[in-house]
């Protein structure tokens, strides 16, 4: 987790860098993060399931492999195609490995208590990985070369892999027969990739181009089909039994929207540091390290035990909140900022993070039954990588287009582009507030049937589902 998080953010910083020294075209560069959010994105459920068909130790290990494989062939690349085939691998070989990584540790943790602390401590790795692949970015490329921003993944995952031979249990998995559908992958892996694809081009073709909504219509008729598919196959690569959960279904969409809206932030903060306060690389980091010293300290310390106390969906409600006012906060930031009085308090906020990230994955996992834990933890980052595909493709449309327009009305650079950003961030805020909606109304525990069984409550009132315990 921390590899595949510190990766995602490394690379960015680093841009400039390897656009020089390979001779990448503008639009050719874009590709570097391009291919692997497509391979990575597109093929995180196929990998969940199949985790729980062939056993998920065994895609854990060979995801990790592959990933530390293809981070040594990106390291030593010297041209643009070695490099952006070995992003594409480096996707490949996250999907396999994050896609079961949640489920792993749901099925290792089943006491209620042990397993919020172990989700928590997921989520701190999360957090862990984004400060530091922004520290790391600006450091590495500045005193060494952008070549080590992919080389550091290398004792990580040697490491990762000798811990995990060792520590996680082998799983025989159901086998392929209980779920082999080959066409329904083939639907799956292929509406997903022409999705994101489509997504990931609209600032480049518009949203409104015959190329995006052609390609938005193939990718919809793709996944309609595998729903299709899964609703008759006699052993279904995702059985749509999980999507019945109210926990699975509002848990996902939250999460997408929650990371699109927050988009705003990781990565336009990021842009306004630079840009409109003239910070560098190294400077922008460390800038940002509070925000992820607070979600990570939030995550690790206190969110386990106050989700024991109140429940998960209060958890999230309050995180939600927080959200809200970190992106208020940025839909005022002025052109001539102070940090400690303008910036500091937003990453304070964004604490609130810590507080919805495990909320969120207790409940999108406690709905899946044990032989889905797998499938579940891949649709979770499905909708994670959905999110954050849309938060870069839409807001980051959204900032550019007005900045424009700021900028043809005669307004100065920095003052156009800050104008930019506000509406990114007052977009944000309103996805945050959808996903607080859906929140209060799905996630609410549903009354119990006359007759029915009365469900088992964990101590301090955590609903423990009779499958899975959250």
């Amino acid at each position: 987790m921390l590899m595949t998080i510190l990766d995602g953010s490394i690379v960015t910083v680093a841009m400039p860098a390897i656009q020089s020294d390979l001779g990448f075209t503008p639009v050719g560069l874009s590709w570097v993060v391009n291919a692997y959010l497509i391979a990575f994105g597109s093929l995180l459920l196929l990998a969940g399931r199949l985790g729980d068909l062939i056993g998920r130790k065994r895609m854990f290990l060979a995801g990790t492999g592959i990933f530390t494989a293809a981070s040594l062939l990106a390291g030593i690349a010297t041209s643009p195609g070695v490099l952006i085939a070995a992003r594409f691998l480096q996707g490949v070989g996250s999907a396999m490995s994050s896609a079961v990584g949640l489920g792993i540790l749901v099925t290792l943790f089943t006491v209620p208590r042990e397993r919020a602390r172990a989700i928590a401590v997921f989520s701190f790795t999360g957090a862990a990985g984004a400060s530091l692949g922004q520290v790391l970015g600006g450091v590495l490329t500045d005193a060494l070369a952008w070549n080590w921003i992919f080389f550091i993944n290398l004792p990580i995952g040697l490491a990762t892999l000798l811990v995990a031979l060792r520590a996680l249990p082998a799983d025989r998995g159901l086998g392929l027969g209980a779920g082999a559908d080959v066409l329904g992958a083939l639907l799956v892996t292929g509406g997903l990739m022409t999705g994101i694809y489509a997504v990931v081009k609209i600032e480049e073709y518009g949203g409104g181009s015959a190329h995006t909504l052609g390609l938005g219509a193939l990718a919809v008729a793709l996944l309609a089909g595998f729903l299709v598919r899964q609703a008759k196959a006699e052993n279904p690569l995702m059985p749509l039994r999980i999507l019945r959960s109210r926990s699975v279904s509002g848990a996902n969409a939250v999460q997408m929207l929650m990371v699109a809206a927050l988009f705003s932030f990781q990565i336009l903060v990021a842009l306004y540091l630079q840009k409109v306060l003239g910070y560098g690389a190294a400077e922008t980091g460390l800038a940002m390290l509070p925000a992820a010293a607070v979600i990570g300290a939030v995550s690790l310390t206190v969110s386990a035990p106050l989700i024991a106390r109140f429940g998960e969906r209060n958890i999230l409600l309050t995180g939600l909140v927080l959200l809200l006012g970190v992106l208020g906060l940025l839909t005022r930031v002025p052109v001539h900022a102070s940090y400690v009085t303008d910036l500091l308090p937003v990453m304070l906020l964004a604490a609130g993070f810590g507080l919805a990230l495990p909320a969120l994955t207790s409940l999108a996992m406690s709905g899946a039954e044990e032989k889905d834990a797998g499938l579940a933890s891949g649709l979770f980052n499905t909708t994670q990588q959905i999110g954050m595909a849309l938060g870069i493709a839409v807001l980051s449309t959204l900032a550019a287009t007005r900045t424009e327009s700021l900028t043809a009305a005669g307004r100065p650079a920095a003052e156009a582009l800050t104008g930019g950003y506000h509406l990114a961030f007052a977009v944000g805020a309103g996805l945050l507030l959808v996903a607080l909606a859906i929140a209060f109304t799905v996630l609410r525990r549903p009354a119990a049937r006359p007759g029915a069984r009365p469900e088992p409550v964990a101590p301090e009132g955590a609903k423990v589902p009779a499958t899975m315990a959250p």
